[in-house]
């Protein structure tokens, strides 16, 4: 379940879902929906040549008016004083926001490492409510590549819903990206009330991964 700063236009598609208490949703178009060709094309990578660190990609040949302006074009807004000299890019997700036109916006700071510290529920969400997840997350040292976001629900040890979602290419800058999800809606009746668990995950196309949140959430009758 439970960040971009256009939105995608979503399409009428649907998602596996399993059990009375799955999640509806509308799904991007860029969401990644694993085929047969997947394993394919892990056999056919490229081989590239060595990776250069941003900084030095854009000081090279910075004399040369044209190859800067293609550069510019190629990378969109670098601000500088984000980039670092290693390869490595740094993405640290800031924040979970969940709106709803039902109530005022919660906004929740994601932890480092992952793992908020209540011993409860993170979040609580009503029962046939309409909802939008936004991540806001900062990107610094060099351009993440093909970011993506999945996650699984369990209730009482049954993976009742999952999905993954790109997010896309971000170059570093100083301020927070928000990366709006589609809307979703929780489902409604007695069988689906209760605690779930979740597992999500942010991975770039190199499959590096920046965060691994784990936590639980409640649906109940009424919001807290």
């Amino acid at each position: 379940m439970v960040l971009k700063e256009g939105e995608n236009k979503a399409g009428e598609t649907s998602e596996d879902q399993k059990g009375n208490g799955a999640l509806s949703r509308k799904n991007s178009h860029s969401s990644l929906c694993p085929t047969d060709d997947d394993d394919e094309d892990e056999d056919k990578k490229l081989e590239l040549g060595p990776m250069i660190a941003l900084k030095e990609q854009l000081e090279k040949d910075k004399d040369d008016e044209s190859l800067r302006r293609w550069k510019e074009q190629l990378l969109g807004s670098v601000d500088m004083e984000e980039v670092g000299e290693t390869l490595d890019p740094v993405v640290k997700i800031m924040y979970l926001t969940i709106r709803s036109p039902d109530r005022e916006d919660m906004v929740l700071t994601v932890p480092e490492d992952g793992n908020p510290t209540s011993k409860g529920p993170w979040f609580t969400l009503k029962e046939g409510s309409k909802y939008t997840l936004v991540f806001t997350f900062r990107v610094t040292n060099n351009i993440v590549s093909g970011l993506r976001y999945s996650n699984s629900v369990w209730k009482t040890g049954l993976k009742v819903y999952s999905r993954k979602e790109m997010l896309g290419t971000f170059s570093p800058q100083a301020e927070p990206y928000n990366h709006v999800m589609f809307e979703e809606s929780t489902p409604s009746g007695m069988l689906v009330r209760g605690s779930y668990s979740v597992k999500s995950k942010f991975v770039d196309d190199d499959n590096k991964c920046y965060l691994e949140n784990n936590y639980t959430f409640d649906i109940r009758k009424n919001w807290l």
